[in-house]
């Protein structure tokens, strides 16, 4: 699959929280991954939440100004149906711009409030005379369903990592389809995994409290995740902790950037609905540029060329990355502790001959052997020696076919 293909197939689509838009969206999704889709009435109690209606629309425009066919940006989501002739005067409080950006269209939303508008540049705004103008939007707001996806990729373990990506955003490329199709590239990418991946595409926000609301019993299962959104525009990987701040996960991304992490914050993407007290589950936040630090952010700038396929590879490697060590991270207890066991007879040395990192190898396993006393794991270890995290791991399962290590099982 190539992930840049995906962005530009999904981009067309007016999404929202509720929809066609968002079920066409999980359908294409449902081509490259096997997808169990839920739908939830409009009215069910979701938590301290209520599934709202469902909102579609057909088509959109102020009449010789902006039309929906060009960009579903122009109308505001959720927009209620509107057919009238009105002045500018008239028209302007329904009018949404960046004056600071007069090239760009905002992308704006009203869930909750029963109203409606437009969206269109600064430039555009300012060109236009008194009018009257003709107002057309032709949606729909009425009782239907809240619609998400899950994928599982069932490991050796029940104990699950959870991977999150909202989807009800309409034409915005960086800010949920980078993140969706870099998601879905990793989905195909794991085999044989020890532990069993849950990748849920879901609406912002309502997608989640509702997935949590319905899977409570089962939360505890959760020990990593993170959500995954703004994953192909040209700043560098950036991780915001979870709530716990110290989790494992939190630990494998601090030992794989060169850069200081984000500290949690109750603002952002779905990691703060994961990482609600209730919940309290380790779910940080995987992103390059944070959301609203780039200008682009929630405009018409966000669009498929502003998105680079080679970021979008960047990203998926550093997520693969971080998989392969919590795949890889055990925790051992040296059988031989006191003092250092003798390695030459138990081929341990002589099995290292010839190799290019010889050295490398040796202090390996003289340092998982001296840390192995149940309480540090292999991450652990090699933040302490600086040595890689590979290395670590293979000297392990050494020393554990040796005989010298076993598997800490607190």
């Amino acid at each position: 699959m190539n992930m840049h293909d995906l962005v530009r197939r999904l981009y067309p689509l007016c999404r929202s929280i509720t929809g066609d838009g968002l079920r066409e969206t999980l359908r294409i999704i449902g081509e490259h991954i096997p997808l169990e889709i839920t739908e939830v009435p409009t009215g069910t109690e979701v938590l301290d939440w209520t599934i709202p209606r469902e909102w579609n629309i057909r088509d959109a425009h102020i009449k010789g100004v902006v039309d929906f066919k060009d960009s579903n940006l122009h109308v505001v989501g959720y927009s209620v149906p509107v057919n009238a002739t009105m002045t500018l005067e008239e028209l302007r409080p329904h009018l949404h711009t960046l004056p600071d950006q007069p090239d760009l269209i905002p992308y704006r939303t009203s869930y909750y409030a029963e109203t409606w508008g437009f969206c269109m540049s600064q430039n555009t705004l300012d060109a236009m005379g008194p009018g009257p103008y003709e107002v057309m939007i032709d949606s729909t707001l009425a009782d239907g369903h809240l619609t998400y996806g899950e994928h599982v990729v069932r490991g050796r373990s029940s104990e699950e990592v959870l991977i999150s990506c909202h989807v009800c955003h309409p034409s915005l490329a960086n800010d949920n389809l980078a993140g969706v199709a870099v998601a879905v590239a990793l989905a195909q990418r794991l085999k044989d995994p020890w532990y069993t991946y849950r990748f849920i595409f879901a609406p912002g926000t309502i997608g989640a409290i509702t997935w949590l609301a319905r899977n409570r019993a089962r939360t505890d299962r959760i020990k990593h995740g993170l959500t995954l959104a703004c994953a192909g525009d040209p700043g560098p990987v950036t991780y915001k902790r979870s709530r716990h701040g110290d989790a494992e996960i939190d630990q494998v991304f601090a030992y794989l950037l060169d850069r200081p992490l984000l500290d949690f914050s109750p603002y952002g993407y779905d990691e703060r609905q994961y990482g609600s007290p209730g919940f309290n589950l380790p779910v940080g936040s995987l992103t390059r540029t944070p959301y609203g630090s780039y200008p682009e952010y929630h405009t018409s700038g966000d669009n498929p060329d502003f998105v680079r396929p080679e970021a979008m590879e960047d990203t998926l490697e550093t997520l693969w990355s971080a998989v392969r060590i919590l795949e890889g991270n055990r925790t051992y207890q040296n059988l031989s502790p006191y003092g250092e066991p003798q390695l030459g007879r138990r081929g341990l040395y002589g099995s290292l001959g010839g190799r290019s990192d010889t050295k490398q190898a040796q202090m390996a396993m003289l340092w998982v052997l001296n840390q192995s006393d149940g309480t540090n794991s292999l991450l652990d270890i090699a933040e302490r020696s600086s040595l890689p995290f590979e290395a670590l791991a293979e000297a392990a399962q050494a020393l554990q076919e040796a005989g010298l290590v076993k598997e800490w099982v607190g």
